[in-house]
């Protein structure tokens, strides 16, 4: 593995210092953005993972918070999305192993990971892997994948759920720079791992060792209520906090987002 410096910037923005790298990993460029405090930094990292059409734009804000109460944020771009390199599969559990990957890349031992939707799965991937890794894990409005004998969940043929399409008109017009980069080849294969029974990863949700939060959102929302119950009472220490926003938390409402994640992360 090895760092590429093509895609290297560097900014200063208040008390913070930010830059912009690409590195290789397994023959796979994955970006990424680093934010550190001009003071010294927390010495664990939060780790910002995405959802499925994003980048790590996303987490801006959030990340900027974090850099003001001296915490490092890294928000990365996973592969097939911003930055970060088109690839011929997008096979679910290598998104997780992108994440790591990057992780030990970067020689962190201990990490809190805060992840959206595809990225709450990547970020479960990581705990259940490397549960000795993740400090602290937050989960936010992961479509949690179905369980074998499951009912498929309910998508509208091979169309998009008119929830899916709401977000992803809302993300265009938000995230023009995300929507452009986003490699939409990969959407028929996800729904359709998403439509699957995924053994292993239930199997696995009792490996993670993290105090893991999750975030769940209102109308618009897609976190399955039955599924919700089942993977908090797998994983060891868990909770569930609710909000009245839809898919993007972080986004639609903010504040309390922060309210809520912030203080886990900074216990």
């Amino acid at each position: 593995m090895t760092d590429r410096a093509t895609d290297t910037t560097a900014a200063t923005v208040e008390a913070m210092e930010m830059t912009t790298e690409t590195v290789e990993l397994g023959g796979i460029d994955i970006a990424y953005r680093s934010f550190t405090p001009a003071l010294k930094a927390d010495d664990v990292p939060v780790v910002l993972v995405h959802g499925m059409g994003g980048d790590g734009g996303t987490w801006d804000r959030f990340a900027r918070t974090l850099t003001t109460n001296g915490r490092h944020a890294i928000a990365v771009d996973l592969r097939g999305h911003g930055r970060s390199a088109h690839t011929p599969t997008y096979e679910f559990e290598s998104f997780g192993g992108d994440l790591l990957a990057l992780i030990d890349h970067l020689g962190l031992t201990e990490v809190d990971i805060v992840g959206h939707s595809l990225g709450g799965y990547a970020a479960t991937v990581v705990a259940q892997r490397r549960p000795t890794l993740v400090r602290r894990l937050v989960v936010e409005e992961l479509p949690i994948p179905i369980r074998p004998g499951d009912a498929p969940p309910k998508l509208t043929g091979k169309f998009p759920s008119i929830t899916e399409l709401w977000h992803a008109g809302t993300t265009v017009i938000r995230h023009p720079r995300a929507a452009l980069a986003f490699d939409r080849s990969m959407t028929a294969p996800a729904l359709e791992q998403f439509r699957k029974p995924n053994a292993q990863w239930w199997k696995a949700l009792s490996d993670i060792a993290a105090p893991t939060l999750i975030l769940r959102g209102g109308p618009g929302g897609m976190v399955d209520p039955v599924r919700l119950e089942l993977m908090t009472g797998a994983i060891r220490d868990c909770r569930v906090e609710v909000f009245r926003s839809g898919h993007s938390i972080h986004r639609d409402a903010y504040a309390a987002f922060e309210a809520t994640v912030l203080p886990f992360l900074t216990y």
